[in-house]
């Protein structure tokens, strides 16, 4: 443990913080390229060779590359990869792009990718917007009360498909290039002259069709189409109009971050075609640098600017909980500080113009200038600080803290569990009508057992701080729905980490924060459900293919972070002392380097249940916050063992 605190105290940064690696998927890189390039420009030459660097090094075996670091082919991300290279300049014989389109041609090449890749294909002039399913601006002048205005939308999907819309109503393509020629006789198994598009606009190979499109999408796309044929002129001016008004306040809400790297490109690109080389352009490219990850392989983009409050709030919990604050002071002092300086402080400007929940009082994913509070961000930041309270370390003052409080209680669904950056907007149906084909539950932002779980674990935080806190009424809200949210092998489901040992260390936790014993049965079924998936080795394992599948999908080997979710679980439930979690805690203890670290494994995070991403602090934080509370409880459990039996060794007496 000793080893693993001076790992983690020694990775801090300097504004105290933990700053990890939040890379993984494969497409991410690619866009960002893309729009560079519409825009005229190329990355850096350092920048340039490091991005080629890290595609080289991620081309699968097959020659093509995955949706993530782990996942198999694709044609939407091998596309995307080889046009990126061609694009920073790699030739068309390079040996790997030989391979590459020696798997993705006989696929159908761009004719089969998922919708997003044939939408950045089209900004590049190497596909047609007749092969596009439609993506009307207008969508944004409908009446708000609708159930499918875009306002409905999860957050992500509709900051995501704001600025499509905007060049979809353009028809923005990029400037002609020899080497855009080259490509469009590269990429397609057939002469490009001779593509039938409006054949191809449903087409989707097999390995991109996660998410099929029903007969109800296909309708949809067949009214939407025939309005693109007839659409007044006026009124997709106008809807122009709004839609750029919409995507300047994200911009300036988000100082330029924007809530990821996807819509960050497109409204840059949005920005660019309005006005080129104006002042937003300007100050979106020096924000791109934010989203850029140095890896060992190479250059990419990460899945956000940073995972920093999220990681530093749980290195803090993992810190306190191994004890020695005095040799941990200045370490958690510093990470008091950033907490500190993170918490948004006002609401996004002009917020319900703009569509947005109120913000004051949140904490976000990365750093406060991205804008966007969470609501577990937020839980697992307060409880953070009045981890530090105590201590004298904690540096939000009160009247901060209930801000937040209130922020979490305003974003508690009907349902009693918690979304993510929102109330639940959109009715469960509008997922029918998913059109990206690779990507899960992205419509509706639904209530999710983490978000409600880390809700539920700071709600009774702030109760034991303040005793006569208005609290409980959610607090048991959200229990009940946890239990309904508890399968019957007695697991709860992840969606935002690798999957059903992230879950349900989650639903255990928040419901033991809610009040339940160790004998509960909800608890018991847990217990049961995690030894059942215990290996011989005393390890637990879990891939990123539980969660495309939706059921335990077992490891090689064993994994450190799966492991220690499954012994926080335990511990929590009143299993400190037992068989499986001394096993559990032997093999992590085992397992463990010289130098404090866990061994490199599969990555442990996921969204959109198909994208496996990289939590890099995760190795060096849960295995020293699972030892730690381990090695607590049990000696807890032998301390009032002692004393109830003074003849006991262990008692001084």
């Amino acid at each position: 443990m000793r080893r693993a605190r001076d790992m983690l105290a020694g990775t801090q940064a300097a504004d105290g913080s933990w700053m990890g690696d939040y890379s993984g998927p494969l497409f991410l890189g690619p866009v960002f390229v893309a729009g560079l390039y519409v825009m005229g420009r190329t990355p850096e030459a350092s920048v340039r060779d490091g991005m080629v660097a890290y595609m080289r090094a991620h081309q699968n075996p097959d020659g093509g590359w995955g949706l993530d670091v782990e996942s198999p082919s694709l044609v939407f991300t091998s596309v995307l990869n080889y046009v990126a290279q061609r694009l920073l300049g790699v030739g068309a014989d390079d040996p790997g792009l030989v391979r590459a389109r020696a798997w993705f041609l006989p696929h159908g090449g761009p004719l089969g990718s998922a919708s997003w890749g044939k939408f950045v294909l089209a900004l590049l002039g190497l596909y047609e917007y007749e092969g596009l399913a439609p993506v009307p601006p207008e969508l944004w002048l409908l009446p708000r009360g609708l159930p499918f205005h875009p306002s409905r939308l999860w957050c992500h999907c509709r900051m995501v498909y704001l600025p499509m819309g905007w060049l979809y109503g353009r028809r923005v393509r990029a400037t002609e290039t020899p080497l855009l020629a080259e490509l469009r006789r590269e990429l397609y198994p057939q002469r490009y002259a001779d593509v039938d598009w409006k054949a191809a606009r449903g087409r989707v190979a097999r390995t991109d069709a996660y998410s099929p499109h029903g007969l109800g999408l296909r309708a949809v796309h067949r009214v939407l189409g025939l309005y693109e044929r007839f659409h007044p002129k006026r009124l997709r001016e106008r809807a122009l109009e709004e839609s750029l008004a919409l995507i300047h306040g994200e911009d300036a809400a988000t100082h330029f971050v924007c809530i990821g790297p996807i819509s960050k490109v497109l409204d840059m690109v949005v920005c660019h075609v309005a006005r080129p080389d104006g002042p937003e352009v300007r100050a979106h490219l020096e924000r791109m640098p934010d989203y850029l990850q140095r890896t060992r392989k190479g250059i990419t983009v990460n899945g956000y600017n940073s995972s920093q409050l999220w990681d530093t709030a749980f290195a803090v919990q993992a810190l306190v909980a191994s004890g020695e604050s005095v040799w941990a002071r200045d370490t958690l002092e510093r990470a008091g500080r950033f907490l500190e300086a993170q918490q948004v402080l006002e609401d996004s400007p002009d917020a319900e113009r703009h569509h947005r929940h109120p913000s004051r009082g949140g904490w976000p994913f990365s750093t406060r200038a991205h804008g966007w509070p969470i609501s577990d961000c937020t839980a697992e930041a307060l409880k953070a600080c009045l981890l530090l309270e105590p201590l004298g370390l904690n540096r939000v003052p009160r009247e901060r803290l209930e801000q937040a409080v209130a922020f979490i209680l305003s974003l508690q669904n009907r349902d009693g569990g918690w979304a993510t950056y929102e109330r639940q907007r959109g009715p469960r149906w509008l997922e029918r009508f998913n059109p990206s084909d690779v990507f899960a539950g992205i419509m509706v932002d639904p209530s999710y057992v983490e978000c409600t779980s880390a809700c539920i674990q700071a709600l009774a935080a702030w109760r034991g701080a303040w005793p006569h806190a208005p609290v409980g009424q959610s607090i048991a809200r959200g229990a009940d729905f946890l239990r309904r949210q508890q399968r019957p092998d007695g697991g709860w489901e992840g969606s935002w980490g690798v999957c059903f040992s992230y879950g349900t260390w989650f639903g255990v936790t928040g419901l033991v924060a809610s009040g339940a014993g160790t004998g509960d049965p909800a608890l018991r079924k847990a217990v049961t459900f995690l030894k059942a998936h215990q290996r011989e080795d005393g390890s637990w394992s879990e891939t990123i293919q539980a969660c495309r599948e939706r059921r335990w999908v077992e490891g090689h080997t064993g994994h450190a972070v799966t492991t220690s979710w499954a012994v926080l679980s335990l511990v929590a439930a009143g299993e400190a002392n037992a068989e499986a979690t001394r096993r559990g805690v032997a093999w992590l203890r085992e397992r463990q380097a010289a130098d404090g670290q866990w061994p490199r494994e599969p990555l442990a995070g996921v969204f959109s249940r198909t994208c496996a991403i990289h939590y890099d602090a995760y190795l060096r934080i849960f295995p020293l916050w699972a030892l730690s509370l381990a090695e607590r409880q049990a000696g807890d459990f032998k301390a009032r063992e002692g004393s109830a039996n003074p003849g006991s060794p262990s008692c001084p007496g």
